[in-house]
């Protein structure tokens, strides 16, 4: 049987790194994407000690040009991709729309929306090609429900939303499963991204609940992964037991 073959965004930190993590323990061959190359180095001698085959791309996914670039340098046989996770983004701010940083808006909209469309754009050509593939988008609970101060990143999450529903009928005749996973209340480096660089905020998203890890998201990445070719699991909400809402947590 093939060695398949998972493409993962955005895996210097997070999700992305669990992902890759559990992908290896399970003999996926990888390759894996981020801007931070000592952090893409490290992953990969990493991973390779335990056996796994591993190429690294850096390059930030809002560049096309970069994109295009990383992408046209993989070997042919690193092109018969079967998995592409398009977990790279982020959130910028958690200001009203009034007062909110056009930068912080253009950074997550290039990122979350336009990142993934140039991703996807060429990797599911690849898998057309094959007739077959698994495109797993990483969306958020804030693509199903709005919340105040986050109104962008809440529209760049349902844009992901809506793109993978169109992707997953418009692919379905290829043989390609198309699904989302999204996630709560998430302890990674989102909120410290979120608050540029303030340890003491992003703390306190996560004070008197516990919320959820990486792992949590990797290994239901994997379990939708490993279901029979029959079965494709479409969406994933996943929240922390405290949590109700976007907006509601319980906290002790």
């Amino acid at each position: 049987m093939k060695q398949k073959i998972a493409f993962i965004t955005g895996a210097t930190a997070g999700i992305g790194l669990e992902t890759a993590k559990i992908l290896a323990e399970n003999q996926f061959k990888l390759i894996l994407t981020g801007r931070r190359k000592e952090r893409l180095d490290q992953l990969k001698a990493e991973l390779e000690k335990e056996g796994t085959q591993v190429i690294t791309l850096c390059f930030d996914v809002r560049n096309k040009a970069e994109v295009e670039q990383a992408l046209a340098t993989l070997p042919e046989e690193w092109k018969k991709v079967d998995v592409l996770i398009n977990n790279a983004g982020l959130a910028a701010g958690l200001d009203p729309v009034h007062q909110a940083a056009i930068d912080d808006w253009e950074t997550m909209i290039d990122t979350n929306v336009k990142g993934l469309l140039y991703m996807s754009r060429i990797v599911s050509n690849w898998m057309i090609e094959q007739q077959s593939g698994h495109i797993i988008n990483i969306s958020s609970i804030a693509g199903i429900e709005s919340y105040p101060n986050g109104s962008v990143y809440c529209a760049t999450k349902h844009a992901v939303n809506a793109v993978s529903k169109a992707m997953r009928i418009e692919l379905a005749p290829h043989n390609i499963k198309v699904g989302t996973i999204s996630p709560g209340a998430l302890e990674t480096e989102f909120s410290l991204v979120r608050f540029k660089g303030d340890q003491q905020k992003a703390d306190q998203v996560y004070e008197g609940f516990t919320p959820l890890n990486a792992r949590d998201i990797a290994e239901s990445i994997y379990f939708v992964l490993s279901r029979p070719a029959h079965v494709n699991i479409a969406d994933i909400l996943i929240m922390p037991t405290a949590q109700g809402s976007a907006r509601d947590i319980f906290r002790k």
